[in-house]
């Protein structure tokens, strides 16, 4: 099993930045792909980024240009810095890794994000 703890959140002002932290630890696989999903009450959870050990990203539309997505493998740790927050960015962010198998996917306990005016 894969264990994530996250670190970063708080309270900030719109146009301020944040920078997420996720490590993981336990029956890493070398081969994997971590990122950022983010949930408000009453919608779904959705993307926002994700990053492979071989660096090849993605980006939700929302956060492109905006945020950043970086990892170190030999930490297995994935970074997200958020930059020119918005008060829609307002969620609970949760980092997620996934090895080559499905029964590997883990999940962090989230950690607050608020972006007030």
């Amino acid at each position: 099993q894969v264990q994530l703890v996250e670190s970063g959140g708080g309270l900030v002002q719109t146009g301020g930045s944040l920078r997420l932290s996720c490590a993981a630890s336990g029956s890493v696989d070398s081969f994997n792909t971590m990122g950022w999903y983010r949930q408000v009450p009453g919608k779904q959870r959705e993307l926002v980024a994700i990053i492979s050990s071989g660096w090849y990203t993605n980006y939700a539309d929302s956060v492109k240009g905006r945020f950043a997505i970086s990892r170190d493998n030999a930490k297995n740790t994935v970074y997200l810095q958020m930059n020119s927050l918005e008060p829609e960015d307002t969620a609970v962010y949760y980092c997620r890794y996934t090895g080559r198998l499905r029964e590997s996917i883990s999940w962090g306990q989230g950690t607050q994000v608020t972006v007030s005016s």
